[in-house]
């Protein structure tokens, strides 16, 4: 550190070692703040990671099984027209 006329000058190293700890500093603060200052936040962040992968893929499952069971249940309707149209008109009525 170089002091001129009351103002302390840092060299690019000297800046860049300041900023460095004070943004660990910083984020060790913030981490704390929402509750995750301790030796468990690891295990905490990889616990809620593995929930939201889980919770996507059985939302993603359970968009799949609605698509098939409105396909299952067009194509049952599909078949249930054509097997009445069959009756109907094809002397089914006791012709």
């Amino acid at each position: 550190m170089d002091e001129k006329h009351g103002i302390t000058t840092l060299s690019d190293f000297q800046l860049e070692q300041l900023l460095g700890r004070a943004a660990k500093h910083g984020a060790r603060e913030a981490l704390r703040e929402v509750g995750l200052g301790d030796e468990h936040a690891g295990n905490d962040i990889h616990e809620v990671r593995s929930l939201l992968v889980a919770w996507r893929a059985t939302k993603a499952a359970i968009w799949t099984q609605v698509v098939k069971m409105i396909v299952t249940l067009l194509l049952a309707a599909m078949a249930g027209g054509l097997a009445f149209m069959a009756w109907a008109y094809g002397g089914g009525r006791g012709s």
